[in-house]
């Protein structure tokens, strides 16, 4: 993977970059150390390397015989107990994966709302059809999931009967408390371990995010490798996620409050959500922090397009190009030419996407809008799988820069506890 920055000439000088080395440097080394704020929560920085290989092995096995004997899987979580999976899957298999013909079940998420019509729309789906669930929650208590596993569960068991439907169950939570790790014991569901040092929105190269990963024919081993070569790359003091927080935390100092993730494939919209969690519930405390938002291009350029290149607000941009499109369609020419487009004949349309994100980002930046630009040579299992250890290496070292602990959220508690007020949970008073 590149980073470019040759879009932030006239926006970021290199006696500002000079200027904050040593803090960057202090920051590396407290992430690397375990010395820095939230260190009881590091555990993803090494996990490509000191992963669990016998769970991983059983998350192999156990979507294999999802595979075998589901024609839909439904993960119940929210936040990041489903975003990372749901943006791999995507990424991968692309939007419409549940929609294209395939030998692997569809992968459906719920539980991450209170909509009763998007409940009620799932269980319709799940007619006539054979259903397996992966209950993904440390404790088992959050309202969205528990809720939804409540309705799902009556559903599988009044479907297969409660011994046969507690085989169908897969629960991802705590290995040793909790909710759900009781509910799982009593009723003999096989699980899977959220780890204790791994938080959850950095927690997707996990089992939390690995097994309905895998039950779409993801290979997850490609995956690791390549969040493994990223940790590696990362290691050194002078890397391309450490430069990359450092490109943030100047802009923000300059008084920018919203980067906007720009992708060029619709299948990454869900990978723009994901970046998003990740960095909002990391750095937005204490009255600090960028907001990050997310764009699918060419798409949003006749929406939000006028905004981004004239509107008010002072935002830049982090662009991800994928240099190599794995397949390849080309403009047909027709004998009237009566939209005047004949001069594309045979052209791909991998170029003429690849001419709009060169057109826009010149456009915007001679707008004023910083530009930084990450380029992968593909988008498959390797270069994803860096490209999720990149941005939580450098949301980790972003955070630091900052002054905030970028493993915690204490901002999320506060509209749980008026929640469960308004519908009367003992001991919320």
């Amino acid at each position: 993977m590149k980073l470019i920055g040759k879009y932030l000439d006239g926006f970021i000088s290199q006696q500002q970059i000079d200027k904050i080395k040593p803090k960057v440097i202090r920051a590396h080394a407290a992430l690397l150390n375990g010395t820095g704020a939230g260190a009881d929560y590091l555990g993803w920085v090494n996990l490509p390397k000191n992963y669990d290989k016998t769970e991983f092995a059983r998350i192999k096995q156990l979507a294999r015989k999802i595979q075998t004997d589901s024609d839909i899987l439904i993960v119940i979580g929210v936040g990041g107990s489903y975003l990372g999976a749901r943006a791999v899957i995507e990424a991968l298999k692309t939007n419409l994966y549940n929609d294209l013909p395939k030998n692997t079940p569809n992968v459906y998420f719920a539980g991450n709302s209170l909509s009763s019509v998007d409940l009620s729309n799932l269980l319709k789906l799940c007619e006539g059809k054979d259903v397996s669930l992966n209950v993904v929650s440390k404790s088992g208590t959050t309202l969205e999931p528990a809720v939804a596993f409540r309705v799902l569960k009556q559903m599988m068991e009044q479907k297969y009967g409660v011994s046969q439907a507690a085989k169908r169950i897969y629960v991802t939570t705590d290995s040793k408390k909790g909710a759900l790790k009781a509910i799982s014991d009593k009723n003999g569901y096989e699980t899977l371990v959220v780890p204790n040092n791994i938080g959850g929105r950095y927690s997707v190269l996990t089992a939390v995010g690995l097994l309905p990963i895998a039950v779409a024919d993801v290979n997850i081993s490609q995956l690791m490798a390549g969040a493994a070569k990223a940790r590696t790359d990362m290691k050194l003091p002078d890397n391309p996620a450490s430069r990359y927080a450092v490109y943030r935390n100047l802009l923000y100092n300059q008084g920018y409050i919203t980067e906007i993730l720009v992708n060029f494939e619709p299948s990454l919209a869900q990978f723009g959500q994901w970046f998003g969690q990740l960095f909002a519930e990391s750095e937005g405390k204490d009255g600090k922090g960028l907001l990050p938002n997310d764009a699918i291009f060419t798409t949003d350029l006749h929406s939000i397009g006028q905004y981004l290149q004239d509107g008010k607000c002072k935002l830049f941009e982090t662009v991800v190009r994928v240099k190599n499109s794995p397949v390849e369609i080309l403009v047909p020419a027709v004998d009237d030419n009566l939209d005047g487009l004949n001069f594309l004949d045979n052209q791909p349309v991998a170029f003429l996407n690849d001419s709009a994100r060169r057109g826009a980002l010149r456009a915007h930046n001679e707008g004023g809008v910083p530009n930084i630009v990450l380029e992968l040579p593909a988008l498959d299992e390797f270069n994803l799988g860096y490209l999720i250890y990149f941005f939580e290496f450098a949301c980790a070292i972003s955070g630091y820069l900052l002054g905030v602990n970028p493993f915690d959220q204490p901002g999320v508690e506060a509209y749980k506890h008026n929640m469960y007020q308004l519908i009367h949970t003992p001991g919320h008073k």
